[in-house]
């Protein structure tokens, strides 16, 4: 499966391959808002959840504008999402995760029209069982670590 932003149409694409890549079957996925912005998406593959259909989706819940990061799961392999759960509701951009030794999430996005880059974890606990309308940060009573990139 790939996940795929649609650049100013404000939702997001799943292509699904059934014979490793040789064919694929595209489909619109209108559930997934998206301004058209980079997303990320991972297989949990940890403890419990080991050979599952577990997925995991950061992206941008808003379809005009880069504003509200949020992650979603899946537990058909993305046959179907569950409603968004906010982690930063100002300005946010491109994300990346994984999955942290401990088995939480580790999510790295941008933030505030790009200035600053940040990293945070949640808990699968925190993922599946907590209402959807909840903040993230209100929840855990911690604020992202910002971290500064140096290049050569």
């Amino acid at each position: 499966m790939v996940n795929s932003r649609a650049n100013s149409e404000g939702i997001r694409y799943s292509h699904i391959s059934s014979n490793e890549g040789k064919d694929w079957l595209t489909k619109q996925e209108n559930d997934l808002i998206d301004p058209g912005c980079n997303a990320s998406f991972i297989k949990y593959n940890y403890g419990k959840y080991k050979r599952k259909g577990l997925l995991i989706l950061s992206s941008i819940n808003n379809s005009k504008i880069r504003k509200e990061i949020v992650v979603r799961y899946s537990l058909d392999e993305g046959e179907s999402w569950s409603k968004p759960k906010i982690v930063y509701s100002g300005e946010a951009a491109y994300s990346s995760m994984t999955i942290l030794k401990n088995g939480e999430i580790g999510l790295f996005f941008e933030k505030d029209n790009y200035t600053k880059n940040v990293f945070t974890s949640f808990s699968l606990k925190w993922l599946l069982d907590i209402a959807a309308t909840s903040d993230f940060y209100t929840l855990k009573r911690i604020k992202p670590v910002d971290v500064i990139i140096l290049y050569r």
